[in-house]
């Protein structure tokens, strides 16, 4: 029993992320990142999974030169990978939901940082990635911004291209 309340817990640091998520939302992006960083000393390199992976990803937005927001979006994924090869966590959904999105966000910083092939890689890795996506806003949102992405870049999805990669479509059930 205590166990099930434990999980039914909510999640301190995930709820202060959130919290400092809405106060970069409404635009105070310095002290986002102040606060981000912060988070980040508490619960450090080895802090579970979950946090470093959804900090990174935040404060990844947070930064103002496109490297140091690289390594930011190269952590959050580096911790997705390791909660999502933890078979002791089983493999929890919202790790496959996020990594579409994480792979989208490296695609886009290699693209402004003019590294095209990483780019393109991590955009066909997102693509890939997107088909677990449900068939709601933040699936259609990660899809409409995969879609973008490719428009800004150039992809070619016929298979003869130099950047063939598996359709975008959802598959239909």
């Amino acid at each position: 029993m205590a166990e099930r309340q434990e999980q039914a817990a909510p999640d301190a640091v995930l709820t202060r992320i959130g919290q400092v998520v809405m106060l970069h939302h409404g635009g105070d992006r310095e002290e986002a990142r102040h606060r981000f960083l912060q988070l980040w000393a508490e619960i450090g390199e080895h802090g579970a999974a979950l946090h470093r992976c959804t900090l990174a990803h935040y404060l990844a937005d947070t930064q103002d030169d496109p490297s140091d927001e690289l390594a930011w979006d190269l952590r959050a994924l580096s911790a997705a990978e390791e909660l999502a090869g933890d078979r002791s966590a089983g493999d929890p959904p919202s790790v496959r939901a996020f990594l579409p999105s994480l792979h989208l966000n490296l695609a886009a910083d290699y693209a402004k940082l003019g590294r095209a092939e990483a780019a393109h890689s991590h955009l066909r890795r997102a693509r890939h990635a997107a088909g677990s996506l449900s068939d709601d806003g933040y699936g259609d949102g990660v899809w409409a911004a995969i879609s973008r992405l490719e428009s800004r870049l150039g992809e070619d999805d016929s298979p003869g291209g130099d950047h063939w990669s598996p359709p975008r479509q959802r598959p239909t059930t």
